[in-house]
């Protein structure tokens, strides 16, 4: 028997010149291009746990028909058929579910696997919030894009409203030294072009590492000793908080001497989602308890 998403990709093929002609909502994706369809999306495809949680601020979770793996936001999300990782996708299973739209993410998929999908004429939207405001943007060319824009911008507004709001209570903070610490093994950070460190910084923190040039680097305990962080932070549950105890051995540190080793809630500061604004509130209390402490 023939596969059904060969079927479809033979069919699709077919389609591709006329597709290509759509005219209707058009907006531009993170890869400069310019994605327009006939009418508002109605099947779609996310390709990361970061765009799936999107599509659903946009309102669109109810034309999601797949996800990647990890996309366990919200609830719903993780009941939704997967179609791979962003080490693997499986195409022909993409394709047999003949969406109208797929959402991809510049960090994590494929381009020459998601080149193959837009040769068949099936569109690709790709994501990769750098700012705080490319966050609210994605949700409102997502809105766009699935027929809601009003909702779209309106959740957009109240986000940037949310992180306005937060610049200025917290713009003469006393300046906090953090490290953010976002792996044990090997040790690693994140510099002042990743959105953790914005956060950082909206809430009167100095990422002692935000000069690095990686947007995720690989550092060593001594720079740490060296950098003497008056805070240090990590991201996990309870179970997760040995990483700072490790940094007990060390009475000296700063962080260590005042008690400010933090952990906050997984998840609200990993993905650039519009959940950054309720992560970005605790991580400036957790600062404020920091100061507290100095």
């Amino acid at each position: 028997m023939r596969h059904p998403g060969l079927a479809a990709l033979c069919v699709l093929s077919l389609l591709a010149p006329l597709l290509a002609q759509a005219e209707g909502p058009c907006v531009s994706d993170a890869l400069d291009q310019r994605v327009c369809l006939a009418e508002p999306a109605q099947r779609v495809v996310s390709l990361s746990p970061g765009a799936t949680e999107l599509l659903f601020s946009a309102g669109a979770g109810d034309s999601v028909v797949a996800v990647s793996a990890w996309s366990d936001y919200p609830a719903e999300a993780a009941d939704l058929p997967q179609v791979g990782d962003s080490n693997r996708l499986d195409l022909e299973a993409i394709v047999s579910l003949a969406p109208d739209l797929v959402v991809a993410w510049v960090d994590g998929n494929s381009r020459s696997q998601l080149e193959r999908l837009s040769d068949l004429g099936i569109h690709v939207f790709w994501l990769a919030p750098r700012t705080f405001d490319d966050i609210a943007a994605a949700v409102s060319d997502l809105a766009l894009l699935t027929g809601l824009p009003d909702l779209g911008n309106e959740r957009a507004e109240a986000f940037r409203a949310d992180m306005a709001a937060l610049k200025a209570q917290y713009a003469d903070a006393r300046p906090v030294k953090v490290f953010y610490q976002i792996w044990e093994q090997p040790l690693m950070t994140v510099n002042r072009e990743e959105l953790i460190s914005k956060a950082i910084t909206l809430c009167g923190g100095v990422n002692v590492f935000g000069e690095l040039p990686r947007l995720v680097p690989r550092i060593s305990r001594e720079a740490v000793l060296e950098a003497n962080p008056e805070a240090i932070i990590t991201a996990g549950s309870s179970d997760d908080r040995q990483w700072l105890e490790a940094w007990r051995e060390f009475p000296g540190l700063a962080a260590v001497a005042a008690g400010n080793l933090f952990l906050e809630p997984p998840d609200l500061l990993a993905r650039p989602t519009l959940r950054m604004a309720e992560g970005a509130m605790h991580l400036c209390q957790t600062l404020e308890q920091a100061r507290a402490n100095l």
